[in-house]
């Protein structure tokens, strides 16, 4: 009976799974039939299209940060997340000496490139494994004559509302010891230490009163790290001396003027190419008892070609011959200062102070000033201390992190303990330091020196923590001064924004420019001991530094032509080839094509030549164009030299409806968005198939009634990404960058802002075609490989309702015929299709020639074209620059003069 029953039980079952089983089947082909590819679809696919246009907005809110993830791709995260977790021994070309399995050095070293940096995070990470890597314990030289590392104090009463110890507190539920509370205390440079509760340190820099002092059995808690010691009890507190003194900074003279007789070296560490910013702080700062010695960034030719003419002119500037390649936070960064002050021993200078400077670094105080002042603090060194508890400091900074620099690229491949012994301090990067103190750091290494290397030869940003480190530890510790003479222009919101991961495995911040409204930060240094301020970069805000120098006494500028005016190289004919040159190379040469038409309507006919220079030009802080210095031969064989100046346009369609024309402020899409300074470094809007497009916004006030979206569309009319700006009063003006890979399609892009259905914008950009490719003519098959886009990485967005903006399935199929074709073109074909497209994005404004010496009073005429000459122009590049020129040498006072 019972069989019976489980029987007909099975039946039953069976009949209903069958059931399930052929609904599925049947769905699945009701679907297939829906959905079956056309001949068409197989097209759009097979060119990286997606299959439909039918694309709901108000379903894209479920992408995360601009990608929308299903189970597939959770499961290939989480999948790749547990292969990250084992070294991928077939990623290398080596065998490694041990078994790394920390995850931060595996991450590490399958994200490095080469496989000689891939060994070098392999070969540290094995050397920290063993043990022996990192100095254990440091001898502090600047012990106290009077305490005693370790000495007990005796038991203590504590006060919850006023504690014994209150510089600093931890709770260590299973390393607690005496021992353990003392290293964290004599770390941050504390006198005493005190064990509480068993699990709590407490350090201070006052001595616990006499009248706290109790029996020691009240003390009578084990420590968790080591249960035959005792750390305390309720309320009680063991108390120990750590060996230091509390640590008082010396406290800088102001002296009033008399001997000047100071002698400076300026340690200039230069990047970038803002020249004619370095010309005007040398113009401020030069005396000829001074030194500048001048350390230009391995990568920056361009500057490093322009300032070698300096060491020859002038017996006291020199370049370093030693050049790095330096990166933010680098180890190659404190590397650079050692090396250089070396170089000033061997040069067999005499001086009393070396103050490291930048390009961005400008006087706020008149050099008089600066010199009075060091005369009377000679001996003493100025570094700035951080202010803040240091164990936070320490986690804040990573310092408590290996990291190791390589592929400029600082790769962090774990934790690790700084040695015992040592007290940890830093700051900032920027010093004024004595020669004494600086022959200690870069002559022969004792124990400390040697020990301190290693530390620090695989820290993050070690400029900021070394010399200050090295100071309260040796028996430098009493020149210590925590002022480094600068002012710098703090805005955390904005300077603490992660922007350098991809240099380094950490987050950092970075000070913003100084801009006119941050003027008053800068007067209300005049009484205090503040002689220099950053950061400042004309090509940001000039106006800020000629209020600078009226400051400090400088007072031609009644006399200076073109004050107001600025220019920043962008590109230079001696340069090495980088990627970008290529974008800008082409581009230019089609914007000289189309200014060559532009004269041969005035019967001048003209014979292209080499580009010269592209720059930036600026005038009182507006961007007014760029500037292409190139060569010709016009129509009668004369060679001459020409600038041609133009200007982007602003391609932005708006809404008719005025509400939203009142809205939108901004809507534009260009590249190297700064945003720190919410601005585009990229003034020409310049863009290639390498480039990284951003999508810069500004709104007035919300007035959308939901969520905003953004549709990017390539040439071809394909969907590449969809981005939601969410209705947030918070969120007026802010930045998108689409999750598109490189290289981007060439051609004409558009973006559409929509609320719901309703199209409020629309602006396009454009995706330069690359005319050469490393600094030669494209071929064919770097056109097949560049050229051809990434369309096949899209999302395949379904259910989006994008009327006027997204094309029909027939319009598609014809864009993707044209895009086709023109990716294919080379040589003439494809400078004809580049020259089709500039005019819509790029206006010719003007054209002059560079005059020869004797010329200025001649016409250069061309056809029924009258060149200007560049000289006389307000716009040119030739045109004069006084405060942007390094100035002639009066030897009456041993200044330089502009004028």
């Amino acid at each position: 009976m019972m069989a019976l029953t489980i029987r007909k039980l099975f039946y039953r079952y069976a009949k209903l799974l069958i059931i399930i089983v052929l609904a599925i089947f049947f769905a699945q082909l009701i679907v297939s039939i829906i959905y079956f590819p056309s001949i068409h679809d197989n097209l759009l696919r097979r060119s990286g299209y997606t299959s439909s246009l039918s694309i709901d907005i108000s379903d894209v809110s479920a992408r995360k940060g601009g990608q929308i993830f299903g189970d597939d791709e959770e499961s290939s995260k989480n999948h790749a997340q547990k292969l990250a977790m084992t070294l991928r021994l077939e990623e290398l070309d080596f065998v490694p000496m041990c078994d790394i399995t920390n995850k931060e050095a595996i991450s590490a070293i399958h994200r490095a490139k080469t496989q000689y940096c891939k060994q070098v995070l392999v070969n540290k990470t094995c050397q920290i494994v063993e043990g022996h890597f990192y100095p254990k314990q440091l001898t502090n030289k600047c012990r106290s004559n009077i305490r005693k590392y370790g000495k007990h104090l005796g038991c203590h009463l504590d006060e919850k509302k006023l504690r014994l110890l209150s510089s600093f507190y931890g709770n260590y539920a299973t390393t607690n010891t005496p021992t353990f509370c003392l290293d964290i205390c004599l770390q941050a440079g504390l006198p005493y230490a005190g064990v509480q509760y068993g699990t709590e340190c407490f350090c201070g820099d006052i001595a616990p009163p006499s009248n706290a002092k109790i029996s020691e059995k009240s003390c009578d808690m084990k420590c968790p790290g080591d249960q035959n010691q005792v750390c305390g009890g309720y309320f009680t507190m063991n108390v120990y001396e750590t060996g230091l003194d509390k640590f008082l900074p010396q406290t800088p003279i102001t002296g009033e003027k008399g001997d000047n007789s100071v002698r400076i070296v300026f340690l200039l560490t230069l990047n970038g190419r803002a020249i004619r910013q370095v010309h005007r702080l040398i113009n401020a700062l030069y005396r000829t008892k001074h030194y500048f010695y001048i350390h230009v960034d391995k990568r920056q030719n361009y500057m490093h070609r322009k300032l070698l003419k300096l060491q020859r002119n002038f017996n006291n500037i020199r370049l370093a011959p030693l050049r790095y390649s330096t990166i933010w936070g680098g180890a190659s960064l404190l590397q650079m200062l050692l090396s250089c002050m070396r170089d000033f021993f061997e040069l067999g200078w005499q001086w009393d102070y070396v103050i490291n400077l930048s390009e961005s670094d400008f006087p706020i105080k008149s050099l008089e000033e600066l010199e009075t002042f060091l005369y009377h603090n000679k001996g003493l060194n100025f570094v700035k201390s951080h202010g803040r508890e240091v164990q936070r400091f320490i986690k804040k900074q990573g310092l408590d992190k290996t990291f190791v620099e390589c592929e400029t690229h600082m790769w962090r491949i774990g934790e690790r303990k700084l040695p015992r012994g040592i007290t940890i301090d830093g700051g900032s990067d920027w010093v004024a330091l004595s020669p004494e103190f600086v022959s200690y750091v870069t002559g022969d290494k004792d124990e400390l020196l040697r020990g301190l290397d290693v530390v620090f030869e695989h820290t993050l940003l070690p400029a900021e923590s070394y010399f200050h480190t090295v100071l309260r530890n040796s028996k430098f510790c009493n020149t210590y001064v925590d002022n480094n003479l600068h002012v710098t222009n703090w805005k955390r919101k904005l300077g603490c924004k992660c922007q350098y991961k991809h240099v380094v495995d950490w987050c950092g911040c970075s000070p913003n420019d100084f801009k006119t409204e941050d003027w008053p930060k800068i007067q209300n240094t005049i009484n205090r001991q503040l002689f220099f301020a950053r950061k400042f970069e004309p090509i940001i805000n000039q106006e800020i530094i000629t209020r600078v120098e009226q400051l400090i006494g400088i007072d031609d500028h009644y006399l200076i032509k073109n004050l107001e005016a600025y220019w920043q190289n962008v590109y230079d004919i001696e340069d090495l080839t980088a990627s970008t040159d290529d974008t800008i190379l082409t581009h230019a040469s089609s914007i000289l094509r189309h200014s060559s038409k532009i004269l041969a309507s005035e019967d001048c006919q003209i014979l292209l030549g080499d580009i010269i220079e592209v720059n930036n030009y600026k005038y009182a802080d507006v961007y007014k164009g760029n500037l292409i210095l190139h060569k010709v031969a016009l129509n009668n064989n004369l060679e001459v030299v020409l600038e041609t100046w133009y200007k982007s346009n602003n391609v932005i369609e708006l809404s008719s409806d005025k509400p939203y024309l009142d809205f939108i402020q901004k809507f534009k899409v260009s590249s190297e968005y700064d945003q720190k300074e919410m601005t585009f470094r990229n003034l020409g809007d310049i863009l290639g198939p390498f480039s990284e497009p951003i999508l810069l916004y500004e709104f007035s006030a919300f007035k959308a009634s939901g969520n905003l979206s953004v549709l990017w569309l390539d040439p071809a009319g394909v969907l590449a990404d969809v981005n939601v700006i969410s209705r947030d009063e918070n969120n007026l003006t802010n930045f998108i960058k689409p999750t598109i890979k490189n290289p981007l399609l060439p051609g004409v892009w558009k973006v559409a802002l929509f609320d719901q259905s309703e199209l409020l914008a629309v602006t396009k950009f454009l995706i330069t075609p690359l005319e050469f490719y490393s600094n030669k003519e494209i071929t064919h098959q770097e056109v097949n490989l560049i050229h051809s886009g990434s369309q096949n990485s899209y999302k395949n967005f379904t259910h989006t309702k994008g009327k006027n903006f997204l094309p029909s399935r027939e319009q598609m199929l014809h864009y993707s015929e044209i895009s086709h074709s023109n990716t294919m073109r080379t040589g003439d074909d494809l400078r004809e299709w580049i020259d089709s497209m500039s005019p819509e994005f790029y206006t010719i404004l003007g054209t002059c020639v560079v005059a020869s010496s004797n010329q200025l009073n001649d016409k250069v005429v061309c056809g029924k074209y009258k060149f200007e000459f560049c000289e006389l122009s307000e716009w040119s590049s030739k045109s004069p620059d006084p405060k942007g020129t390094l100035g002639t040498l009066d030897k009456g006072n041993g200044r330089l003069k502009r004028i």
